[in-house]
């Protein structure tokens, strides 16, 4: 049995075990992780435990790269690069699976299916270890996960409309239908450029301007704001907002940051990994 290091036909042999059975998690569909561990066995030269904890260090290696995990393979770190390297080889082959938004639930009227949990933001006092903390960070600057997100349009449009249908339920939800009723879908109707998405209100009826930031990964995954957003939100402090969707793939949630936004930065030296530009 094999004591020394993963070779690269190894890793790429358990990462797509691994999105195998990620793909039937995050279908809803039955699979058994035994099974997969004792088909793997047969295929490499390691044991139980050795696969089970590199099935841990992919978990690790998503959380970095800004993705969903299998929730039963808590994420564990410290594991080496080439593992990352397998994983972005895998994404690389199979393009569908960045472009997937089946967190996008349409609104249907119905305000528990509208609405989104929110949270409070990151903080330091509310951050991993050091050590992980590093080691995601430093997976998510290597492969650009806020330039990938960005780029993502079916991802971005898809949360966008998610929050819309929040804002709307909210509104609706407290009594206020009048204002849910006047709720713009910005960045939709008029194209990009006023430097928020979505404009709302607040129930005694001031403006919500609303930029919407959405992820698949975890609530710390880096993120871009261009310096147009920036701009619009130093000057409308008042009424600006950005919404950070995650975790969308599976179960959509939200937290908020208001500005300055420069004072979030400091805070959580996670959300923005100085991504501005």
């Amino acid at each position: 049995m094999s004591n020394g290091p993963w070779t690269d036909a190894e890793n790429d042999l358990i990462v797509a075990d691994y999105f195998a059975m990620l793909a039937a998690d995050v279908a809803g569909q039955l699979y058994k992780k035994a099974a997969h561990n004792r088909d793997l066995q047969a295929r490499i030269d390691r044991n139980r435990s050795s696969i089970e904890f590199k099935h841990q260090n992919i978990s690790a290696a998503l959380q970095g790269l800004g993705e969903t995990w299998i929730p039963g393979y808590k994420p564990a770190v410290n594991l080496q690069m080439a593992l990352v390297d397998a994983v972005a080889r895998w994404l690389v082959l199979n393009p569908a699976w960045l472009g997937r938004t089946p967190g996008a639930r349409k609104a249907t009227g119905m305000a528990d299916m509208a609405r989104l949990w929110i949270g409070p933001p990151p903080t330091l006092s509310n951050q991993p270890p050091p050590a992980e903390l590093d080691q995601m960070l430093h997976i998510a600057r290597k492969f650009d996960v806020a330039e990938r997100d960005a780029r993502n349009r079916a991802l971005g449009r898809a949360g966008e409309e998610r929050a819309l249908a929040h804002e709307k339920a909210a509104l609706a939800d407290a009594g206020r239908g009048d204002l849910a009723r006047k709720v713009r879908w910005v960045s939709e109707e008029d194209g990009d450029g006023a430097g928020y998405d979505i404009e709302s209100f607040a129930l005694d009826g001031r403006p919500r301007l609303i930029e919407v930031k959405t992820t698949n990964g975890w609530e710390r995954t880096p993120f871009h704001i261009s310096r147009n957003e920036l701009a619009v939100a130093e000057e409308r402090r008042a009424d600006w907002c950005l919404m950070r969707l995650w975790n969308f793939s599976r179960e959509p949630k939200a937290f908020e940051l208001r500005p300055p936004l420069n004072a979030h930065v400091s805070l959580t030296a996670t959300s923005f990994q100085a991504s501005f530009h």
